[in-house]
């Protein structure tokens, strides 16, 4: 077994000049330096959020007419990408984040309904709104045993890529007939 060498003072006195000759400072904290945020993107970081941004903004027709998960007229709907901070969607479901501007689809066909839907997140994205208000109404269709502009609107949401989170809005904003939505700001 080997002995563990002890420096003696003066062999400390000597590296400790010899740090400070170097350019070495003692450090006067313990907390770390973050440093600054990057100025500048690479050239394919910006390549590619680009091209994300613009699948996200200049889609058509991105929500589906298959099969469409049937609701109850009286259900609260809820959803969030993972990443979601929590009290993000928290506030969203309190109905703390104000909406900017609102959709009522009452009285639209399926077909149109849709078509309005997509319109109305386009152009709420490209005027960098955060929040606004779907009004879907609780209304049986016609020849089924659901509430279909509801049931559609829970399924075209989640497919949105520039839709973040929603939720059934608070009674005073039209209740489970309504929904709040947070999108992705055109830029991030």
């Amino acid at each position: 077994m080997t002995r563990r060498h002890t420096p003696q003072e003066e062999e400390i006195n000597v590296f400790r000049h010899a740090l400070e000759a170097a350019g070495v400072r003692r450090i006067t904290t313990n907390r770390a330096d973050p440093g600054r945020p990057r100025q500048h993107q690479p050239a394919h970081e910006a390549r590619r959020r680009a091209a994300v941004e613009n699948q996200v903004l200049q889609t058509n027709g991105r929500t589906s007419d298959g099969r469409v998960e049937a609701v109850r007229p009286s259900e609260y709907l809820e959803f969030s990408v993972p990443d979601l901070p929590w009290r993000t969607f928290s506030q969203l479901k309190r109905g703390q984040l104000a909406w900017q501007a609102g959709l009522d689809l009452h009285g639209y066909t399926l077909e149109e309904a849709r078509h309005q839907l997509e319109g109305f997140l386009r152009d709420a994205i490209n005027q960098r709104m955060r929040s606004v208000l779907i009004v879907h109404g609780k209304a049986w269709g016609t020849d089924a045993d659901y509430p279909v502009l509801k049931s559609h609107t829970n399924t075209w949401l989640r497919e949105w890529p520039g839709v973040l989170a929603f939720c059934s809005a608070t009674d005073i904003d039209g209740g489970t007939g309504a929904l709040y939505v947070l999108l992705r700001r055109k830029g991030h």
